[in-house]
């Protein structure tokens, strides 16, 4: 019998007439076998507030039993003791999601999955007259909120002849999602930030930035959650507002405020049956509240583009339109935030009609690109003063990421109008088989490494778990979003293709390898690898094992390194995300897997103590996992719409149709117009991607 971690993580859901008839049947429980059921039933702390209007949900809300209980609590009763939690609590974020962090403190015990567990006829006939009184009944957790009920035995949920049901598994996402939102509305509302276990809220500016609120939107309107969305809009509509004096990262606020408030337009007035609301605006300029928000923003980031060079100044004052420079890293801006804003204003320019946001950001790659870049690998500092990179530091991971995916993002965006960025999208990602791609010793996985001195220095066996966005970028530059079957169709389809969707398979299975190899199942920040020496060439036979041995002492455990200062998990999407790519391309299931066998462990592992909602961990390597007390902004941006989107049906948001943000956030292709063009063209290249000047004699004679 397979418990549902959701069990571990509700308690308080039912009233003082059920509790009192639980432990009257809960007497009668024949105690049986060396794995009895352990008989403490201790009154639940903070019972719900029965006269308050959110009643119905809290009589379904659930929290996490942590490290804190005791190590007795593991048997079927204390299953049933998990179900009667209460709710609702408070998270925080770090600003940057471009940059790894460090965490640290504790959560559980023992992962749900090595607990001992009973198959007792007494205990049976208990949790059945539990059932009859409605404790496991979840409420409603839908996606449209409406009452279809979780069942209680989580992996079982649905199962039938090998067959899952990945509606309720999504409808568990929904949940996971409803219980993260509500412990921020109800401890942290308005806030930027979110401390689930301290339970406290702080923001970022005088007034808050909507830092959370502006990032779940969309979010809430794939998951239909029409009352929370009902809600944050009237938040927006009072509260909000940039006139500030205030300084902000460019990027981090492009990619996340606008881009969630432009995302929000989009799926509001596009489906409009999604989370419908009964005051929603037509989508009219100048009366649609997304596309107000985002235009006031929007003006306000682009000042950050007034450099000398074009490259945008690393953060902006939103109140004086002014942009400044970075306070580290000499002044230098990071090439991924410079280059990673593109899809955001290109598609606030169409909406607005106002050019000059599309020029700003296509100088931006006019720039970087006129650094002549070996191969198409780009170092990750550039000043904005004069366009020119700072140091050799060749990597995927933080600072240097996304300037590759929306590579190819801005390609698809105009629905593959703009050819210049689909020529660099493919030089880049034969730069990376080039020189970054490599073999780990024993296994043969397949890791990306990073050239912190420059590509003909040595390469550094390590990856950020921000690397793990390229093997479902690689997967979508392939088919542009097509599934593989169709795209093997086209006259397009080559050997080089085909090399590359290998290459994807490849370094999705090392990215899941980085969760299989830790304790908690959630992958560490940092992960670096054991490779020969000299490294192997993209071209060196390998031949990785198929599945990951869960042998404690199994060979290829001796590829993977975390160290302690690298063991901390923030709640990152982008494994997920390569997830979402893989499966909808090419149609394995095992990917779908992977996405639960993940969400599993985030509940299992980060949920947090009375109704907290969900946190980052210091070290997911350790059992009971060290927690921080933070909740970032992308856990529901990304991570759990991610995973909601996983255990959809595929034609909810097709990714033929859209282009999704680094953030999350789903943006509309669209044709560029008469208004708009790329407005450069790529100078004449060498081998390796130096510019070829053009030789005035020989067109003279």
């Amino acid at each position: 019998m397979i418990r549902d971690p959701f069990d571990i993580h509700r308690k308080k859901a039912f009233g003082t007439t059920a509790f009192r008839a639980a432990q009257s049947v809960k007497e009668t429980v024949v105690q049986a076998g060396t794995d009895a059921l352990d008989m403490s039933f201790s009154v639940p702390r903070n019972l719900p507030n029965f006269n308050a209007a959110g009643r119905e949900l809290e009589d379904r809300a659930w929290s996490s039993v942590s490290g804190s209980r005791s190590t007795k609590s593991k048997g079927i009763m204390d299953e049933v003791q998990g179900r009667v939690t209460g709710l609702f609590d408070k998270n925080a974020l770090p600003m940057y999601k471009d940059k790894p962090y460090l965490y640290a403190p504790s959560m559980r015990r023992r992962p749900w999955w090595r607990r001992k567990r009973i198959l007792l006829s007494g205990a049976l006939g208990f949790l059945y007259l539990l059932h009859l009184l409605g404790v496991f009944s979840s409420g409603p957790t839908s996606a449209n909120d409406e009452g279809h009920k979780a069942g209680w035995l989580w992996d079982s949920a649905g199962q039938e002849k090998g067959k899952h049901d990945w509606n309720k598994r999504r409808e568990l996402v929904v949940e996971a999602f409803q219980l993260s939102w509500d412990a921020y509305e109800r401890y942290a509302w308005g806030y930027d930030e979110f401390h689930p276990v301290s339970k406290k809220g702080r923001n970022m500016a005088p007034k808050g930035l909507g830092w959370i609120i502006v990032d779940s939107l969309d979010t809430m309107i794939l998951m239909n959650q029409t009352s929370r969305l009902q809600h944050a809009r009237e938040w927006l509509s009072t509260s909000l507002n940039y006139e500030q004096d205030q300084d902000v990262n460019t990027f981090e606020t492009t990619i996340r405020m606008l881009g969630g408030l432009l995302a929000a337009h989009y799926l509001s007035t596009e489906f409009p049956e999604l989370a419908p609301l009964s005051d929603d605006d037509p989508g009219t300029p100048g009366e649609d509240l997304y596309l107000e928000k985002a235009r006031d923003l929007g003006d306000r980031l682009i000042s950050a583009f007034e450099s000398p060079s074009g490259i945008p100044w690393a953060s902006v004052n939103l109140e004086q339109f002014k942009g400044i420079p970075s306070h580290d890293d000499g002044g230098a801006s990071s090439t991924a935030e410079a280059a990673t804003v593109q899809l955001e204003f290109k598609y606030l320019a169409k909406l607005t009609g106002e050019k000059n946001f599309w020029d700003k950001v296509e100088k931006v790659m006019e720039v970087i690109d006129g650094n002549q870049a070996q191969d198409g690998l780009v170092p990750i500092f550039l000043y904005a003063t004069n366009g020119q990179f700072r140091g050799q530091n060749i990597r995927l991971g933080s600072r240097g990421d996304s300037y590759y995916e929306y590579l190819i993002k801005q390609y698809l965006q105009t629905n593959q109008k703009e050819p210049v960025y689909l020529e660099m999208w493919d030089e880049s990602l034969q730069g990376v088989r080039k020189h970054l791609v490599t073999y780990t010793e024993t296994s043969q996985f397949t890791i990306i490494g990073e050239r912190p001195d420059g590509l003909e220095q040595a390469l550094s066996p390590k990856m950020d778990h921000l690397v793990c966005f390229y093997p479902g970028t690689i997967a979508l530059g392939v088919t542009g979003g097509l599934t593989e079957k169709e795209a093997r169709k086209l006259p397009t389809w080559s050997q080089k293709k085909e090399e590359e969707m290998q290459l994807a398979r490849e370094l999705m299975h090392t990215c899941w390898g980085t969760y299989k190899y830790t304790a908690t199942g959630l992958a560490a920040e940092i992960t670096h690898f054991k490779i020969a020496e000299p490294p192997l060439p993209e071209s060196a036979p390998h031949n990785p094992p198929d599945a990951f041995d869960e042998d404690p002492d199994a060979a290829w455990r001796n590829d993977f390194i975390v160290k302690p200062a690298d063991s901390h998990n923030l709640q990152r999407p982008e494994t997920v995300e390569s997830l979402l790519y893989m499966w909808r391309i090419t149609g394995e299931e095992k990917y779908r897997e992977w996405g639960w066998e993940m969400f599993k462990s985030f509940m299992n592992y980060t949920a947090v103590e009375e109704g907290g909602g969900f946190t980052s961990l210091g070290n997911a390597n350790v059992i009971p996992p060290k927690i921080k007390d933070n909740m970032e902004s992308f856990w529901l941006s990304e991570t759990l719409k991610y995973m909601y989107l996983l255990f959809s049906p595929n034609d909810l948001l097709p990714l033929d149709k859209v282009v999704i943000n680094t953030e999350g956030h789903p943006l509309p292709r669209f044709d560029m117009g008469r208004l708009f063009s790329t407005g450069w063209q790529r100078k004449p290249r060498g081998q390796h991607g130096e510019v070829v000047e053009k030789d005035a004699t020989k067109d003279d004679a």
